[in-house]
Parts: C-alpha cells; structure tokens; sequence
C-alpha cells in the first residue's frame, strides 16, 4: 500500500467550494471523478484545507492511499486528462504506508502552516476584468492603516471574532505568523500565514481590515475586535472572489515537490 500525495490548482469560480456534495459540482467531486476515470477505482481523497465557493487554489493538497503501481508522471497527466480546463494536478508524491506507523503524512493533519492570497482591486468604478479573480472597493483605501492594524493580529490569539457561525474547528485559537499587505497601483494583495485558518477567517479580517483602509475605523479598532472574541464586533464577511489558498506548508522530511510559493498569474511584482 502506497499513500499519494497530490499537489492540485484550480480556478473556484463555477465550483461549490471544495468538499464533496450531492450535487457534484466540487472540486473534490470533479477531482475523484477523474482518478475513478484513471484508475477504474472509488478512490476518496483527503484534503489540507477546504475552500468556499468561490475560492481558488494555487496550490490545495490532498493524499489517498492505493496499491496501483504508477509513476508521479503519470499520476499527473493521466489524471489531468479527465479533468475539466479550471482544475489540474500540478504534481504527486508516492510515500510509503504502514497502518502500524502513527507517523504517517496526513495532508490536513501533518500541515504546519496554510498562506493565504487576497487581492482586492481597488478603484472609483469597478472593471469586469477582475470579477471573480478580485474583490472590489471603491472607497481609496490607505495601505499604511492596514498594515498598521493587521500588525495587531500577530501571534497566537482566540480568533472567534472573525470565525464563521458554522465553523467546526475544535478550537478558535490560532497562531498568526504573518500578514503582508502590498500595493501596485489600483491593486492590493493581502497575504496571511497561520498555523490554520478558522471558516471565514480572511475574508472576515480583509474586511475588516477595509475598514481601517477606509478611516472608517482606527488600526487600534483591530486590536478591539480580536479581544472582543464576538463575531458581530468586526466587519461582514467580505466577498470570496479574490482569495486564493496558496501553499500549505509540510516537515521536509516528506520531500515533497512543492514549489517555494506558487504565484497568482499577473501577480509576480506584488509577491516577489
């Protein structure tokens, strides 16, 4: 028995998020209909992090065990060409499974760490060219606030102020390694790096994080809302259009083949 490990990008929009449902109309759904399609078996995958409706993914991960004998090159492309043009595998990894061993690679449970894209087009009129790849403001947005009142996020807190009411994590806390926020012209991109993300968790700090951009509320607001641990204190859930799930971070000891920090194509200036 081997367990493979799959690196996977897709384009979210047109999908119901991630995770399997009746309908069919997942990622993961359109994902296991390929690899049945590929190796004439059920096969049920198991994911480092599930996406809403919406949401992209440069880089989600996902390991399913099997006896099949097959090389990563032909894990890849033979899967690929059962899937539609908005999902691919960019790579796969076989490792070994022993049942008795409880250090085995677990795509969700063996993460150290998830980053997170957000881009957010920011301009007077809105252009149909971002929808669905960015989110839109059209208030000016101040990157100097921002990144003023994210820097209150650092660090391990309690984050149910910006945790979804249907969030099934067993605990709110989190550590918030990272957040950058960088600015090109009429473009932002937010980049968050956590020990996990809650449900909702960066849409709910981008948009709260628009409102400190706005002078609608202080940089210090932010730290408020986070001791507040009370979702109704901080802003609305902001659209999911412009946020990308980017890179899941593992023990190198697993040698997978992930790249540094896949990039979001048109991007490379702002996340160099």
């Amino acid at each position: 028995m081997k367990r493979l490990v799959l690196g996977v990008q897709y384009d979210g929009q047109g999908w119901r998020g991630w995770q399997t449902q009746p309908s069919g109309d997942t990622v993961q759904d359109a994902l296991e209909r390929a690899l049945f399609r590929f190796t004439n078996q059920e096969i049920r995958t198991l994911c480092a992090g599930r996406t809403d409706a919406g949401v992209h993914g440069l880089e989600q991960v996902v390991h399913f065990d099997t006896e099949l004998n097959r090389t990563s090159y032909s894990w890849v492309n033979g899967v690929n060409a059962f899937l539609p043009p908005t999902v691919a595998v960019q790579w796969a990894k076989e490792l070994e499974f022993d049942a008795d061993d409880q250090d085995q690679f677990h795509a969700r449970f063996s993460a150290r760490a998830r980053t997170y894209h957000y881009v957010l087009h920011n301009s007077r009129i809105r252009s149909p060219m971002w929808i669905g790849r960015a989110g839109w403001v059209f208030r000016p947005l101040d990157l100097g606030l921002m990144q003023q009142g994210a820097a209150h996020l650092l660090g391990e807190h309690d984050f149910s102020a910006f945790r979804a009411a249907e969030c099934q994590a067993k605990s709110p806390v989190k550590h918030m390694y990272e957040i950058q926020i960088r600015q090109q012209g009429e473009l932002f991109v937010f980049t968050l790096r956590a020990s996990a993300f809650l449900h909702h968790m960066v849409r709910n700090i981008v948009g709260s994080l628009i409102f400190v951009g706005t002078g609608k509320r202080s940089p210090d607001w932010m730290a408020e809302v986070l001791s507040s641990r009370d979702r109704s204190v901080a802003a609305p859930t902001f659209m999911p259009d412009g946020l990308y799930l980017a890179k899941i971070d593992y023990d190198q000891k697993w040698m997978l083949p992930q790249p540094a920090m896949p990039l979001i194509p048109g991007f490379l200036s702002l996340l160099a």
